[in-house]
């Protein structure tokens, strides 16, 4: 496998010659006027979704030397070892397998793909894990004495299934009430277990080890708050998605579902993690979820670079980062359901290639991961968008729009659409006042991506094109975007500090430390 880091390409000293040449004053306004065409070149289709892309600060020339780099780096080949099964996590020695967790069941016509042929052995397995998992979700669909399904995880365990499982409750047929408890912080819990009844509810305890420390603490309070209730069915009534199966039964479960060490944690809700979108939507509707995310892996795999989404959206993402140095992006989703997806796209993308050092664990010249924020459309537009629109740094937009609603509240889908488009239509025309307080400096860049309806299939889509969109830039960069070390330095330390919060033993600390160990003991 052929992969160079971006700065020691032909393609990145010609980007930053015709940067430095004017590229840096394109004007959006100016482009339009010229290219009539500008929409339809810069705009395409990919499953279930459409993007337009013509309101970045891109041109045509640009774009041929992004895609330049992208074949100089071997971004193309860098995708293909991820599809044949390569262990691409270079630091943990490991292969990045999640796609093939929405790959269908093997048939005459498929099994010989190039994108199973070295993994087949591995396909069976996921199956017969998957219609296991199906099949307990129907279970938990029938049972009408389960009133209440909580999930407890963290990360991924955690983002997956409460994005998802908010985003199509619409599809929700069950009638059950769905939690999510992640943080430490025993105010989380507590809220939620004041809301339930022991002999109704459903504990998923979501820990790949069944060791996460936030996890099992609650966990065990959860177990805990059960058997005060004087219930003893704690088989019954918990299960542990985890492959530390013999820890999970010795907290007492009986059931449990795994996964592999080749699915990330912010990969993991087309895995077992997903079981709290399965209860929901039921099996046909997670077998949707994942037949829309195999359809965007296909059109990641197969597209020609010119036209293909992820890879247009990842170098558009190394565009801004690297030669505009915007620091951030925004999300924006126009659509209620979708309230937790900038929260999921902040751990896909910011966990992903938020490093300083490339594959080879060489320090890096340049900035990767933007900062991702945002909020549900409208809300978003009363808080943050005076920013977004008149503050003195740029921030590239990202909206998202559904087209059609799910509800027949008269009036509401069109003043909805109404305004995503003339957010995006003001970021770039601006207006101009002379007082200066009412002028918009305009030519403020957007993206928008466009689904014909929030379903199953279209939520795997648009969740698999971020996935691969992030692969893309971090391929560009030279990082390994399947690690995630900066998670442990925190957590260690905790483990010290916490001893040293029931002892008071403040030896050795620093200043500050040690200080506020002494004022929260006090």
């Amino acid at each position: 496998m052929t992969h160079i880091r971006c700065d020691l390409t032909p393609a990145w000293a010609a980007l930053k010659v015709a940067f430095d040449a004017g590229t840096n004053r394109f004007d959006l306004r100016t482009a339009f006027a010229i290219d009539p065409g500008r929409f339809e070149r810069f705009s395409q289709g990919a499953p279930h979704v459409f993007a337009d892309l013509s309101k970045n600060l891109l041109d045509v020339e640009t774009e041929v030397l992004l895609l330049d780099l992208a074949r100089q780096c071997g971004v193309q080949e860098h995708r293909d070892a991820m599809f044949s099964g390569e262990a691409i996590n270079t630091t943990e020695q490991r292969a990045v397998m999640h796609w093939l967790l929405r790959y269908p069941p093997q048939t005459p016509e498929n099994a010989a793909q190039e994108a199973t042929k070295n993994v087949a052995h591995e396909l069976s397995v996921v199956h017969s894990t998957m219609g296991a998992m199906l099949a307990y979700a129907q279970t938990v669909r029938d049972d009408e004495s389960i009133t209440d399904v909580v999930n407890i995880g963290i990360g991924g365990s955690d983002l997956g299934p409460q994005m998802t499982v908010l985003a199509l409750d619409a599809f929700s047929t069950t009638g059950k009430r769905f939690h999510f408890v992640s943080n430490v912080d025993g105010h989380e819990l507590d809220a939620t277990l004041r809301r339930l009844r022991p002999e109704s509810t459903l504990f998923l305890i979501a820990s790949k080890t069944f060791t996460t420390i936030e996890t099992m603490t609650n966990a065990h309070s959860a177990k805990a708050w059960f058997a005060g209730q004087g219930r003893t069915d704690t088989a019954r009534h918990f299960v542990a998605l985890t492959t530390n199966v013999a820890a999970a039964n010795a907290f007492g479960i009986s059931t449990t579902f795994g996964f592999w060490d080749w699915v990330g944690g912010r990969y993991s809700v087309w895995s077992a993690i997903g079981l709290p979108l399965a209860i929901a939507i039921g099996a046909p509707g997670f077998r949707d979820f994942l037949a829309g995310a195999h359809a965007m892996d296909e059109h990641f795999r197969t597209t020609p670079l010119e036209t293909n989404l992820p890879v247009r959206l990842g170098l558009l993402d190394v565009w801004y980062r690297n030669f505009h140095r915007f620091p951030s992006r925004s999300i924006a989703p126009y659509h209620s359901a979708m309230k937790r997806w900038p929260a999921y796209l902040q751990q896909l993308e910011m966990e992903s290639n938020g490093k300083q050092v490339d594959a080879s664990g060489n320090a890096l010249p340049y900035a990767t991961s933007p900062v991702l924020w945002g909020e549900p459309g409208t809300n978003g537009q009363h808080a943050f968008f005076q920013m977004l629109h008149q503050g003195a740094d740029v921030v590239p937009v990202e909206f998202v729009a559904v087209k059609k609603a799910r509800h027949a509240l008269e009036g509401h889908q069109t003043l909805l659409l109404a305004n995503v488009l003339a957010q995006a239509q003001a970021l770039m025309v601006g207006q101009v006042d002379d007082g200066g307080h009412r002028n918009f400096p305009g030519n403020r860049p957007s993206t928008f991506l466009l689904l014909d309806e929030l379903s199953p299939e279209s939520l795997g889509a648009l969740i698999a094109l971020q996935e691969h969109r992030v692969f893309v830039s971090g391929s560009v960069w030279g990082i390994n975007s399947f690690d995630q070390w900066g998670v442990e330095l925190g957590k260690v330390l905790a483990k010290n500090v916490q001893t040293r919060l029931a002892s008071g033993d403040a030896k050795g600390l620093d200043g500050s430390t040690a200080g506020l160990l002494a004022r929260l003991r006090s």
